[in-house]
């Protein structure tokens, strides 16, 4: 018996600097989660992963993370991809940095 699809966004890292990335509903990639495409739909999401696998100049990693949706946009569901939206955390930089100004 197969689960019932769950919602879902594109992430991966970008190829240049390494930073974690989201798939947007108009093909445009973005650091913040909040705007990246919701898809409750499980034909659309493996569509836009392969889209996403099609940009290996772009993009490494690429894979499906759940969320839900919340009132700014998408949330993360799970510890892994909400940790993944803060950056590294071994010295505080980048986005981390960003959030203690």
């Amino acid at each position: 018996m197969s689960r019932r699809f769950t919602p879902k966004v594109v992430t991966a890292n970008d190829l240049l600097d390494g930073d974690v990335i989201y798939l947007t509903a108009d093909d445009r990639w973005t650091r913040a989660h909040h705007e990246a495409e919701l898809i409750e739909d499980e034909a659309h999401a493996q569509l836009r992963l392969l889209f996403a696998a099609g940009q290996p100049a772009r993009v490494v990693g690429p894979y499906l993370a759940e969320a839900r949706a919340g009132a700014n946009g998408p949330e993360p569901t799970h510890f892994r991809e909400a940790f993944r939206t803060r950056g590294p955390s071994n010295y505080p930089h980048g986005k981390q940095e960003a959030a203690n100004v």
